[in-house]
């Protein structure tokens, strides 16, 4: 029969491995797809750079004429970033290609531009590597989980930011020193910026909720904290509560009154969570998300969330679904944003605060910062005072209150003379 032909555009960590599955496992694809597979070409920027296992003879810095031949079904994408990838894999749609891809930044950032390409020529867009790795998330959200209503996701998204406080948790690491580890083991990129202020994340969770939610979500839309600020106190005090320190990305339905959805919520910072949550267990760099639906219940999705292998392997899962689609001359499907829900500001958002104050030591100021709580409308979980003289401090746990007026507190109490210094302030999740 005739074989399906397949365009590369990238030949770096993830492409040398697609390259490298294509050809190890030939025989199975065909055999699962139906019809052979063929490598078609593969566009990179320099032809001279050595690329092992890579033919050569495949190799074009002519992606745009690559990604338009006419012998050419489908395209894979992992080049990254915004432009070119744009413009190349909206020609490949326009041509008639169906398109894979991997990139988290643009899917986040003109997603739409995207969707409505593949629904206007008629083609697919798969892009199940750009969350999580090899672990299959968007797919039981896009297809598995279509009759349901999810109602909240809820997860670990980034490698790094986990690794580099997993080991300043369990070893006592500083962040500078964690970062500096995870660079040394491949973790972390030279320039980590975009991991630990937490720009990926975010990015990830913007495609999670459109995903969940049906409705529009950018990476603008997502409330974005990242873990430089996390500090040894901010650790220490999570031990006490007998939590740990996760970089969260966090989507859900806000109910109004009257219980219909008054938008979503969409999120990404350092928080606190019970070590008897199964997140608290993820180590090192893995990935795990829940998502919660109204009928399935609770599912938890774990795994390798980046690398080379993984990816690929994401992206292999893409292909054959595809290469199926196509052979049975049927597109999958595509996504739809029919909700149109507003993203409602962070401000809005009802959650709990974990607050260390370094204090004076003297009758009255539990009071006095108790009371500043109280006209914020800022309910006190539980509080703890601690220490002597120069060692003075308060720690407090707040119920769920709208942030703005947990923020609101928290930089009122800065001014006060009785508070020396405001050491810790971290979001709390989980059950109060």
């Amino acid at each position: 029969m005739k074989p399906l032909r397949v365009a590369l555009l990238g030949c770096g960590v993830v492409g040398t491995q697609v390259v490298r599955l294509l050809e190890e496992q030939a025989d199975d694809l065909a055999a699962r797809v139906g019809v052979p597979l063929e490598l078609a070409g593969v566009a990179v920027r320099r032809r001279d750079r050595a690329r092992e296992g890579v033919d050569p003879a495949l190799l074009t810095t002519d992606a745009e004429n690559l990604v338009t031949r006419d012998d050419v079904d489908i395209v894979i994408e992992v080049i990254g970033g915004i432009e070119p990838a744009r413009s190349l894999m909206l020609a490949a749609m326009k041509s008639g290609k169906s398109v894979i891809t991997a990139n988290k930044a643009l899917l986040a950032e003109d997603g739409a531009t995207l969707f409505a390409a593949a629904r206007e020529y008629g083609a697919d867009l798969y892009y199940e590597a750009s969350v999580a790795g090899a672990i299959p998330l968007l797919r039981p959200l896009r297809e598995s989980l279509v009759g349901d209503r999810v109602q909240r996701v809820l997860g670990i998204v980034n490698g790094t930011t986990n690794y580099i406080l997993d080991q300043m948790d369990t070893h006592g690491a500083g962040f500078q020193e964690a970062l500096e580890e995870a660079q040394e083991l491949g973790y972390a990129e030279a320039d980590p910026t975009a991991d630990v202020e937490g720009f990926d994340a975010a990015a990830k969770a913007a495609i999670l909720a459109q995903l969940a939610f049906h409705t529009p979500v950018t990476a603008a839309d997502v409330h974005r904290e990242g873990i430089t600020e996390v500090s040894a106190a901010d650790v220490a005090g999570a031990k006490e509560m007998d939590s740990v320190v996760k970089l969260l990305a966090i989507c859900e339905r806000v109910p109004g009154p009257d219980g219909a959805d008054r938008g979503v919520s969409v999120r990404v910072y350092p928080a606190m969570i019970p070590r008897s949550h199964p997140l608290a267990s993820v180590r090192e760099a893995y990935n795990a998300v829940f998502v919660e639906a109204q009928s399935a219940g609770s599912l938890m999705f774990y795994g390798a969330g980046a690398g080379g292998a993984p990816t690929a392997s994401a992206i292999l899962g893409d292909l054959v679904a595809v290469a199926r689609n196509l052979v049975g001359g049927s597109p999958g499907p595509v996504e739809v944003t029919y909700a149109s829900l507003p993203v409602l500001p962070m401000g809005e958002t009802v959650t709990r605060y974990y607050v260390q104050l370094d204090v004076d030591d003297r009758s009255g100021v539990l009071a006095t910062v108790a009371t500043e709580f109280a006209k914020h409308g800022v309910s006190i979980q539980a509080v703890r005072q601690e220490g002597l003289g120069d060692d003075a401090q308060l720690v407090i746990v707040t119920h769920r209150a709208p942030d703005a007026a947990l923020s609101a507190t928290v930089e009122k109490l800065r001014e006060f003379d009785s508070v020396r210094e405001v050491a810790s302030v971290m979001r709390v999740e989980g059950d109060e």
